[in-house]
């Protein structure tokens, strides 16, 4: 029976940022776009990218606490209430983010699910060759394998008889 998979050493090895991963992953794939997709995706898709984004939805929430009344601006650095930056990252993260970056991924997922389907594949056709060749019944294979070992015990053994 199969030993079953420890899922937090594949959930860990999924979010870390890894760029060894992201290069291997790269590798896989044929072609400017579906190069840069899996780049984005593998990128996008770790911790280290999710902490980043965190801080920059947190760096316009001063701003919004001012508004709602909840802070005064003299509680928090003048930089954080400054409209420039207010705009910046809302255009980042409403802009960018959900406009350009979401179909990035999207297409990196496509491309990902394109190699790991072709993987599977080549797998699968690797074990039916594997069972077939150690199949009893199938000519070549083990079956000639067998043949060719019988044949020679059997002339050493009439060699040894004479």
């Amino acid at each position: 029976m199969a030993q079953p998979v420890d899922t937090r050493q594949q959930f860990a090895k999924v979010v870390t940022f890894s760029p060894r991963e992201i290069r291997n992953a790269v590798k896989d794939v044929e072609g400017f776009n579906a190069k840069f997709a899996v780049l984005i995706t593998r990128g996008v898709g770790t911790m280290a990218c999710a902490y980043l984004f965190g801080v920059l939805a947190l760096v316009s929430l001063p701003a919004i606490l001012i508004q709602a009344g909840v802070l005064t601006k003299s509680d928090v650095p003048n930089f954080f209430t400054k409209p420039g930056l207010i705009l910046i990252v809302s255009w980042i993260a409403q802009t960018f983010l959900q406009l350009v970056l979401l179909s990035i991924i999207l297409v990196g997922q496509r491309v990902q699910s394109a190699a790991s389907d072709a993987r599977s594949a080549k797998e699968f056709s690797d074990t039916e060759a594997v069972l077939d060749a150690l199949n009893l019944n199938t000519q070549g294979g083990l079956t000639t394998v067998l043949e060719a070992v019988e044949g020679k015990s059997r002339r050493r053994d009439s060699g040894a008889m004479e």
